[in-house]
């Protein structure tokens, strides 16, 4: 999972910047040592190249054009040379704000993670929230809901107590409301401000942000209180091979044996604590940006260990800027709640419509006892056996 991650941020900084093996000296005699037509196609495609030949042309009177001269400066700094200071954040700013960013005016990765936010991350996770919702019409289509199939005892069995009901619900409800909340901040501008205008796409932005901020802090909670409930009861064991294998006994042949949760419920909550666990870091660096950037010291750690380098991307840029820290986390956060809403999305149809009797587990607790012997045959002889011990006693 790990190595799993690792290649994941590897993937969010080529969208972001495809960081290349050091360029050739380029011979710009022909432009007069300007940039070249390769310089900008190379850029376009987000490639390092060498611009030391205009980096160092921000206003020393050494490299300006005699005053005399046509084109001539007076005292070396011209405008364009200003913004080039700026640009390269070599010129001496004094701003009335004070914090790590604010002599930062002009940050390139700007235009990258701007196009790639409306561009790319949109698209693709759009197409994947949709994807998933066509697949699981399809599969209701074909399979149709999963029936108890015995015959109904009449009696019931207590699956879950009140607090873990209150843990699931509490993550369940707060990762919902965050997901609508971020989807307005990301897609808003593009979808909703044609829809209802400017002015109130504003006021439901800043509730959107605001709400988002504050549940967080919930959803956080609610992450580690289901961890520690049910971590133990969520280790892998050989019943899951046998799981997977009959497909859970989803396309018929019976209900393969299964503890207190099966294999497909072990993935949904080890899929929802290592992705919820970076999604709350990647908000956390988001809400505290200057106190706990993630990316500078992650790509430190991948360099030093070799992975880009094997890929051919060269060593990461570990000189971020606090901007930079920011889009790779927002980016970051992003994509990963992207995946994290789809796999939720199939975990919400199978816990409602899509099976019979598994929606009581976090409705009042209870399920069928009918149900909890077909599917979970080893949990429920384990129950019955301590209430038959209990009743003796």
């Amino acid at each position: 999972m790990l190595r799993f991650l690792c290649l994941l941020i590897v993937t969010l900084g080529l969208a972001m910047s495809v960081q290349a093996q050091e360029a050739a000296p380029v011979d710009r005699s022909a432009t007069g040592g300007a940039q070249t037509l390769e310089d900008i196609l190379k850029r376009q495609e987000g490639l390092k190249i060498d611009d030391s030949f205009r980096s160092t042309l921000t206003g020393n009177p050494d490299n300006a054009a005699a005053k005399t001269d046509q084109l001539g400066t007076l005292g070396g700094a011209s405008d364009p040379d200003l913004w080039r200071a700026y640009r390269y954040n070599s010129a001496a700013i004094t701003t009335q704000a004070r914090g790590p960013a604010a002599d930062v005016l002009i940050q390139d990765g700007g235009m990258r993670w701007l196009l790639f936010r409306e561009g790319p991350l949109l698209t693709y996770g759009g197409a994947l929230l949709g994807g998933m919702v066509v697949l699981l019409a399809l599969f209701y289509l074909i399979r149709g809901r999963i029936r108890i199939d015995g015959e109904k005892t009449g009696r019931t069995i207590l699956r879950f107590k009140a607090v873990e009901r209150f843990a699931h619900w509490l993550l369940a409800g707060s990762f919902i409301i965050l997901g609508i909340t971020g989807l307005i901040t990301l897609a808003g501008r593009k979808l909703l401000i044609p829809a209802f205008g400017p002015e109130a796409f504003a006021t439901l932005a800043m509730g959107s942000k605001w709400v988002h901020n504050n549940i967080s802090w919930a959803f956080m909670l609610a992450l580690v209180l289901v961890f520690v409930f049910w971590v133990v009861h969520n280790l892998p064991d050989r019943t899951d091979i046998n799981w997977i294998l009959k497909g859970g006994g989803i396309f018929g042949g019976g209900h393969p044996p299964a503890k207190k949760f099966n294999a497909g419920q072990k993935l949904i909550f080890w899929s929802v604590i290592i992705l919820g666990a970076s999604i709350s870091a990647s908000g956390l660096s988001l809400l505290f940006p200057f106190e706990m950037p993630m990316f500078a010291v992650t790509f430190e750690k991948l360099n030093a260990v070799g992975l880009p380098q094997l890929l051919g991307l060269g060593e990461l840029n570990t000189a971020l800027a606090p901007h930079e820290e920011m889009q790779y986390a927002q980016l970051w956060h992003a994509i990963v709640s992207f995946v994290l809403m789809a796999i939720i999305i199939a975990h919400i149809y199978i816990g409602s419509v899509g099976m019979e009797g598994a929606y009581a587990a976090m409705g009042d607790g209870e399920v069928e006892l009918q149900w909890a012997r077909e599917h979970h045959s080893l949990w429920t002889a384990e129950v019955e056996e301590q209430q038959s011990k209990a009743g003796k006693a």
